[in-house]
Parts: structure tokens; sequence; C-alpha cells
């Protein structure tokens, strides 16, 4: 294997006539395209003053310029900063004072706030709009198709990726080429991702899975990528026929199910269905294979460490699991820093050369969860079987502490998730005088279904009576972010009253 992911991603596809991208708007791009416009923007980087360690922010439209733009810094031996387009000027302000970025690229409409947060800096603001234009595109336009590959190795930084931020300031989680490198082989592998494959590709690319999961496998492969700007049900439900291949989060397959045009006959070119970024409903995962013979294979992850676990490609795949660790990776389940037998509920640790260098400009944190011996502690709670499966019970923030007891959130939301009539539900604590906190949990119905006692008069005989939850509040929709995410820290600051 190569050491840098120019190399072994790139590189290799210089004279590749194959297809690459194909756009929404009908253009195609072939992988020795691909590989010339990734030059020409590593040109527009070096002009422009960005060297070998700097950052480079991105927050653009998903067009196949901003993956260009990846591939450029990593061809320049910059470090690549993809930021959320939703994020205010605010919360840019401190992604930019934070990694002191050389170089910014925006959409054009946010211009004149990007040059007002710079102002006084040497940091250079280059647009990319919606429409391929802007000044990054058109500086690029003229430059030469071949670079000179700035020298980096497996363990110099290639990408830098902040923490949603939803307790506490967000994180810049250090990633390494061997890091990303290492995980995209092993999900190659793994999925059997090959040149024969088309991705449809509607997740965003500021985030792990539709950058690193989704791109760095098809460029590791040499697959067809369908790039859409977002998830657009009829155009999923039009490329399905000739793709084989959708990595999505559970509201795509949601969404999906909510289509008649959903069948067997649509799906039947299709080789495999990832899912990831939120959990996946075990009933949304038996709905998917009744309606179309495939079981959507849910895998887990996070930003300091790409994947961690999968559902086999061949065997079993669980609805409520998340499978067994990737080849190379190791999970271990503790409590109080000592692994717990299997069966037993305790934080997920990793470590493997997927694992995060640290988080950037907090020493003090990296301390507190990268172990000296390798293991990150994820903040996940989990529980392994005897054959290794990992399922999640939930985040160690999200566990709930009533009168002594331990309560995981999860286990009442599976049983409140079984009522006839229910379509989700949150499970948070809230503080409560007497007993530390109390259990509240919020449900999202079908239609005019259950009220909130009926819900409680079926939940109740399942559960000791210690997790009962006190109240349950009745909504349209659970706050989420864009990956689809429940947002309990949301939930806990509306309801904690």
């Amino acid at each position: 294997m190569t050491n840098t992911l120019y190399d072994a991603l790139i590189a290799p596809h210089a004279d590749n006539q194959a297809v690459f991208l194909d756009c929404d708007d009908g253009t195609r791009w072939s992988y020795a395209d691909f590989v010339g416009r990734v030059a020409q923007l590593a040109h527009v980087l070096r002009t422009v003053g960005v060297g070998v360690g700097d950052r480079v922010v991105v927050q653009a439209p998903k067009v196949a310029d901003a993956i260009a733009l990846y591939g450029a810094a990593l061809q320049a031996g910059a470090i690549y900063l993809p930021l959320n387009t939703a994020y205010t000027q605010g919360e840019v302000r401190y992604f930019v004072d934070d990694a002191a970025p050389s170089l910014i690229v925006c959409d054009p409409a946010s211009l004149g706030e990007m040059t007002e947060l710079c102002a006084g800096t040497d940091i250079q603001v280059l647009t990319l709009a919606m429409d391929e234009t802007g000044s990054l595109s058109e500086a690029a336009d003229d430059q030469p198709t071949t670079f000179e590959t700035a020298e980096r190795g497996p363990d110099d930084l290639a990408a830098l990726l902040y923490t949603s931020g939803t307790t506490g300031r967000s994180k810049g989680a250090m990633l390494s080429h061997k890091n990303l490198l290492s995980n995209a082989v092993s999900l190659t592998d793994l999925w059997q991702i090959t040149d024969q494959d088309r991705l449809i590709h509607a997740l965003p690319i500021f985030h792990t899975h539709g950058l690193f999961v989704a791109m760095n496998t098809a460029l590791l492969a040499g697959a067809q990528v369908r790039f859409m700007a977002a998830f657009d049900l009829d155009n999923v439900i039009a490329e399905m026929p000739r793709s084989t291949l959708l990595m999505g989060v559970p509201t795509f397959y949601t969404r999906l199910l909510g289509d008649a045009r959903l069948t067997r006959e649509l799906a039947e070119n299709m080789r495999l269905f990832v899912s990831g970024s939120a959990p996946l409903l075990a009933e949304t995962h038996t709905a998917f294979e009744h309606r179309t013979g495939h079981r959507i294979l849910e895998r887990y992850g996070m930003t300091e460490t790409n994947m961690i676990t999968s559902n086999p490609y061949d065997g079993a795949r669980i609805a409520g699991t998340v499978g067994f660790p990737l080849p190379g990776t190791e999970v271990i389940i503790t409590e109080n820093d000592t692994p717990v037998a299997p069966g037993e509920v305790g934080m997920i640790e990793v470590r493997g050369d997927n694992v995060f260098q640290g988080y950037w400009n907090m020493p003090e944190k990296t301390a507190e969860e990268l172990r000296e011996t390798g293991f990150f502690i994820t903040g996940d709670l989990g529980v392994a079987d005897k054959e290794g499966r990992i399922s999640i019970v939930g985040r160690q923030k999200d566990l709930i502490i009533s009168g002594g007891y331990n309560i995981y959130p999860k286990e009442i939301e599976d049983v409140i998730n079984d009522v006839d009539g229910v379509l989700e539900s949150a499970v948070f604590g809230v503080p409560h005088p007497d007993f530390g906190e109390s259990v509240l949990a919020v449900v999202v119905l079908e239609g005019a279904g259950q009220n909130d006692l009926e819900i409680g008069a079926e939940v109740e005989p399942h559960l000791a009576r210690f997790k009962h939850p006190r109240r349950y509040i009745i909504v349209d929709a659970l706050p989420r972010n864009t990956m689809g995410k429940v947002q309990k820290n949301v939930l806990r600051e509306t309801y904690s009253t």
C-alpha cells in the first residue's frame, strides 16, 4: 500500500478514461479529467500561498470542483478542513480562529462575510459556486494539468474535521494519511467495492461519511459515482436501476420506504445499501428487506476514528447491531478502565491505524480521551456478544442516573418504538430534586394514533419501574443535525423545566 492518500487514491488514475463523476447537470468527469483538475487546483493553492501543512477551510457547495479541491489539498501537502454549509459567520469564526488557515473557499454569496472575517489577517479568500463558477474555478482554468506532488508521509495530517460540538467546544480531530487510507482499504475490501460499481452519492461532503467513507472508497476502487448535490427522492429512484451502491443515513431509507416506487424490481440491480451516521430503527431495517429483498448494512464510526465496525457483507446483518470490528481495528468494552464480560454494558474503546492523532490545539482533551496505549475512549456505551458483535446502547453523556440507577435510553426507546402507532422516540434525563434525574420521552406518531397515557400503559409492563418515563411528550418531529442524528441536547434544553 502506498503511504499517502494522493498516491493511493488519485495518482493511479492519471490515464484512466473511465467515468468517475456523473453530475446532476449531465456533466461527466473521467478519472483522467479529475486528476488533471486536481493538479490545476493544486497550482492555485500554491499561487495564493498555501504551503505544506497549511490548512484550507472549505465551506462551499457540493460540486465536482469541491471534490477536486480535496484532491488538490492532498497533492499540495495541505490539510483539508471542510465545514458544514449551514454554519453561520459566528460559528465559522471559531473554526478560523482555531485552525488559522491560509485559505478559505466559500460560496460567492458569503464572500462579503468571509472577507470581513479575515480582515487584518493574511488569510486568502476564494469562491466556488453551485454552478461551478467563482474565483477558485476561474483561477484554475488556466493552470497546467500536472503538478509536482508534495512529499508527505503516512503520519502527516491530511484533514482536520471538527466534531459537531453539541456539548462544549467543538474539537478539531487531526486525521493523518494513514488514518484515512487504512480505513478506505479496509472498507473497500470488506464491502467488495470494485471498478464495476456505481455509487449513488447523495450525502454532504463536509462529513466523514460522505467525504471519506464514500469518496475515498470509490477512488480507491475506481468506481463510478453518481454525484448528487443533495438527496432527492426522485433522482435516487431514477438512478437505482443503473447503480449498485447507496451509502446513506436512516432518513434516506425512511423516505424511500414512503414511496410506492420502491420495489424489488427497482432494486434488483443494487448490490449493497449502507446506513450510518445515526441509528437505524429495527422497523426500518425489517420494512426495507420486506420491500426490496435487501438487508441494509449498518456500520459504526465517528469523526475521530472513521469506521470502527461493520455488519458483514457475507453473513447475518442483524437489525440493531453495528457488527464486528474492522480488520486491524481493536475494540474493547470497559467499565472503570477494565474490560467487561460479553453481554455487559460498558464504554467502547478502539485502537488501530484508523484512530486520529489527537485534537487540534487541545493537548489536555487529547490526553483525556486518547490513552497512552493507543486506545481512544469513544464516549459511546455498547455491549458485545460472545461472537464479538457489537450493539450501541447510547452516548455516555446521554446516560440517565436516577435514584442511583443507571438507565440506558436506547432500551426504553426500543420498547416505545414497538408500540403500534409510534414512529420513533427519544428518551433523555432532566433534573429532578429527589432522584437527580428523571426520565422523559419525546414521541413522534405515525399519524393520528396513541395518546401519552395509552403509550405509557403499553410501555410500562416491559420495563422496571425506575425506567418508566415520567412524561411522554408527543411532537411532530425530533430535532436532528445535518447527518440525521437526534439532538438530545436540544430536547434537554427545551424540556428541562
